[in-house]
């Protein structure tokens, strides 16, 4: 084990490769799911196992359309995904994509928005930092820190709505509305990269107009999708 996170352990995996352990885990405080938080709120059995199938679902359709990812493969079962080596940015680095306002951006910016706010593919970004709260940066911010640079910041920027927007088709053949999400993106031999998951516990999104628990969201489009 090289790192022990919230909802995953980290190995090296001595081909060069590095190896994800999946957990149960998801974000939220007392027990009430929020994608956005950044400490563990909640056990939900069988999470890692379906956080690993439906992580290789996206990762292949956005292979198909150009997106570079990290993956390589993966074992639901085990609840283990074999991924390329990356470089995050910094210590790394949350990139969030927001089709309507919720959560944490009503907290922030309710005086000129309400739950529900259409926000057209808004992209911000935190830094990885439990004890500062993630806090937001700016493009600019991330070049003054040399996290990366203003041209980095538009082809990450580019590569977020592009990904996001594949995702957000994909849920709607399920009946599914994406709300917003959470990305991770590092350098995989100097290439700007997908990294780490795209799961259920890493988004928002609605069917018929309520909010679908992670668990039930996964086996909604695994279940369909065969």
């Amino acid at each position: 084990m090289i790192y022990e996170g919230k909802t995953k352990d980290v190995y090296d995996n001595g081909d060069g490769n590095y190896l994800l352990k999946f957990k149960d885990n998801a974000t939220g405080t007392d027990g009430v799911f929020d994608p956005g938080a950044n400490t563990v709120g909640l056990q939900i059995e069988g999470m890692g196992k379906v956080g690993i199938r439906l992580t290789e679902f996206f990762f292949n359709k956005l292979a198909q359309a150009g997106i570079p990812t990290h993956f390589v493969s993966a074992d639901a079962a085990r609840s283990e995904m074999v991924v390329k080596p990356a470089e995050v940015f910094g210590k790394g680095l949350e990139i969030i994509c927001r089709y309507k306002a919720t959560g944490s951006f009503v907290r922030r910016y309710g005086l000129y928005c309400s739950d529900g706010f259409p926000l057209d593919a808004y992209v911000e970004v935190t830094l990885k930092d439990d004890g500062r709260n993630d806090p937001l940066i700016t493009k600019d911010g991330l070049a003054a820190l040399h996290i990366l640079t203003l041209d980095e910041y538009t082809i990450l920027e580019e590569l977020t709505r592009k990904s996001c927007a594949i995702i957000k088709d994909e849920l709607s053949k399920f009946g599914l509305e994406l709300i917003d999400i959470k990305l991770e993106f590092g350098r995989c031999n100097g290439q700007i990269t997908l990294i780490d998951e795209i799961s259920a516990g890493n988004m928002r999104a609605y069917k018929e107009g309520k909010l679908i628990g992670p668990l039930e969201l996964a086996k909604l489009v695994l279940g369909a999708a065969g």
